[in-house]
This record gives structure tokens, sequence and C-alpha cells, in this order.
């Protein structure tokens, strides 16, 4: 039987988008050919430095200014001079876009960002492009650049967006309350103790994990520094990512804090370090969360990005499965708080876990094929 295409469209400002179609990919079995593209790959030059290099400046540097243009272009109408420029940037670059898709042929697109989606709306209204486009939105807040005219349907990430959704004219039948999209891995069923042995950790310890960088508190050695400065006797996880000069740092740290600390470079083995945790302190990105609710981790969050990230936030303090750390001294605070109440730790560990959606992807995949949802392990860590 020939195999179902699916074609997967994101965009690389931000690696939410990316993770999510990945997320997708790595769940299609049998008879599923999906293939994931980065939109950025088929502009001009001068456009990917616009559309990914600012993005990344703007968070970075600007947070208050990107914050400001978040909201802005949620609220400009369709038609302002606003909108009318930037349609008229983006119109500019989708023939080579539009190519690969006629090369590949798929049966379905899905877009996990909403420039796709906004540039094959206008070539399916064109009679450009007849297959079906889906939309899976990666944030618990819908900004309204991820409604366009002409798509399938849509993904939400929770009940919220999905009213939202509907508030905003998509039709009830297109809307579809998956949870966003999240790696096979972090819906495996893990054991603490197995995964704890192969970090030379403690699973009997209380254990953090400090994840998504130091923005706003400090760099990571020196977050970590004070945070092993406080009473009790917990074991700290960082990951440094890709940042060598901080992974060596952290290394140093952890030479005067031994049994105490372990500091991590880049790692495919996420979920086994969260198997191992107790809470997680990390920026509230889409993603991030969804595994951290996936494997019924409470998380303290911080410096979130203005606009989505906030939203995210938001979310989850009102959920009850997140404390907010405002700077490093709110940190300390709130990480004493939760070590001393094991018992209010616990409780947000049941919200999470029951938040969580690891089968996700299994069912966006499952209604663009018209298939049944492959069962996903519900509740990702045991003893």
């Amino acid at each position: 039987m020939k195999p179902r295409k699916i074609l997967l469209l994101s965009v690389s400002a931000g690696a939410g988008h990316m993770r999510a179609a990945e997320a997708i990919r790595a769940h299609a079995g049998d008879g599923v050919q999906a293939t994931h593209l980065d939109v950025m790959d088929y502009v001009s030059a001068g456009f990917r430095k616009l559309y990914t290099d600012f993005y990344i400046t703007l968070v970075n540097k600007m947070p208050a200014l990107w914050g400001y243009l978040y909201q802005a272009t949620h609220d400009a109408p369709a038609h302002s001079s606003m909108q009318r420029l930037r349609r008229g940037v983006e119109r500019l670059n989708t023939r080579a876009l539009l190519k690969e898709i006629e090369a590949f042929q798929p049966d379905a697109i899905i877009c996990t960002h909403f420039l796709p989606a906004e540039l094959l709306s206008r070539a399916i209204g064109k009679g450009e492009l007849a297959c079906p486009v889906w939309v899976q939105v990666t944030d618990f807040d819908l900004h309204r650049l991820w409604i366009q005219e002409n798509m399938a349907g849509y993904f939400a990430g929770n009940d919220e967006v999905a009213f939202r959704m509907r508030a905003s004219g998509v039709p009830a039948a297109r809307v579809h309350q998956t949870g966003i999209p999240i790696m096979p891995a972090f819906g495996q069923p893990l054991q603490r103790a197995a995964s704890a042995a192969e970090f030379g950790l403690d699973p009997a310890r209380p254990t953090l994990l400090m994840m998504g960088g130091g923005a706003g508190l400090g760099s990571l050695e020196t977050v970590a520094e004070r945070l092993l400065a406080l009473e009790g006797d917990f074991q700290l996880i960082v990951l440094a990512g890709k940042n060598a000069q901080a992974l060596a740092a952290l290394q140093r740290l952890a030479q005067r804090h031994p049994g105490r600390l372990l500091p991590q470079g880049f790692t495919n083995q996420v979920e086994r370090l969260m198997a191992c945790a107790d809470l997680v302190i990390t920026k509230p990105g889409g993603l991030t969360t969804s595994e951290c609710l996936a494997m019924g981790l409470p998380m303290i969050v911080n410096s979130p990005i203005p606009g989505q990230e906030e939203r995210n936030s938001d979310f989850l303090l009102e959920q009850g499965v997140a404390l907010k750390a405002f700077d490093a001294v709110t940190l300390e605070y709130r990480v004493q708080l939760l070590l001393r109440d094991p018992a209010r730790l616990a409780a947000m560990a049941v919200r999470a876990r029951a938040l969580g959606k690891p089968d996700a992807a299994s069912q966006v995949l499952a209604q663009v094929l018209g298939q049944p949802a492959t069962p996903v392990f519900a509740g990702a860590r045991a003893a």
C-alpha cells in the first residue's frame, strides 16, 4: 500500500516550533511518510535574517519591545497598514516553498508555526494548493496570527486555547484539543532508581533540575552556587546546553560540592534526567513545560519572554503546577518553600500529571489521517 505522506512545516525562530514538528514526525508509524521542513530554508537570505535573527535579538536583548510587538500584532485589524506591510513582505517569499510542496506531493500538511499557515492560506485561496493544511499551536496562548482562512483544522494545547479559537470564528468541528506534541520518550514509563543510577544520583534524595538558562537570574554557575548554599540535603542537576563556558564553570563548582551538583552539557536524555527530579526550574516555553507536565513535574518558572511565555506562565500558575521566580532571591525562597513542604510538592506533581498530554502528537496524526490514536503511557515517572 502506498504510504500516506505528511509534510510538517515549522520555522527556526525559537526551538519550540521545530521540536513540535519533530515530535509529530517521531510518532508517525508504519504506512506514514512524515517529512519536516524549515520554511526558512525556502526564503531569501534577507527575509531569513529579518525573521529569525531579528526575533532572537528582540527576545534576548529587548524583550519589552518584543512584548509590545506581540500584543500590537495581535490587536491590529486584519486590514491595518501594519498587517498589509507584513503580508506584502511575506508574499515575496513563497515560490520556493510551493515548488518543494509540489515535488513532495503530501496528503496533508501540518504547520507548527503561523508563518507557513499564512503563506499556504493564500495559496489555497488562489487555487495553487489543494492539499489540506492543519495548524498546531505550540503555546498555551493564542495569538491572532495563528488563525488563517482555508485551514482544515487546528490543534490546541488546552481548553482555553480551543475556546479562543472558536471565539475567533473557527468552526467548532475544526478545533481539536490535543495538547502540545512532545517526543515519545517523555511518554514512556521510566524508573527513578534506574535513571538515577545512570547519572550517579541518589534516588532517595530530593532532586532539582535547572534548565532553560539563567537569564534574569544571573549566570548558571551563580544561580547554582546560591541554590547549593540553601539548607537541605538535595541534589542539583544543571543543563548548560551547548554553552561550553557555563559547563566548565559548573564542573569546577561541582568539585567543591561533591555528590550534590551534576552539570550536563547538551544531551538527548532530558527525559531520563527529569525522571530523577522532584522539581524543575525552567523558562516557560510551550514545549519544555509540556514535557514537564507529561512527566508529572512541578515547576518554578523564571524569565518568561513577554507575550507567549508570560501567557504560558499564567496558565501554569493558575493550574497550580508552578510557582514563579522574579529574581534570584525569589527563586531561593520558592525552592526552600517547596522543599520544606513535600505534601504541597506532591500535590503539584499530581496536578501536573493530570494536565500532561504525552499522546498529543499521536492524537494530531490520528485526526489528520482519520485513524484511531495510538495509546501512550500516561504518568511517565515511577518510583
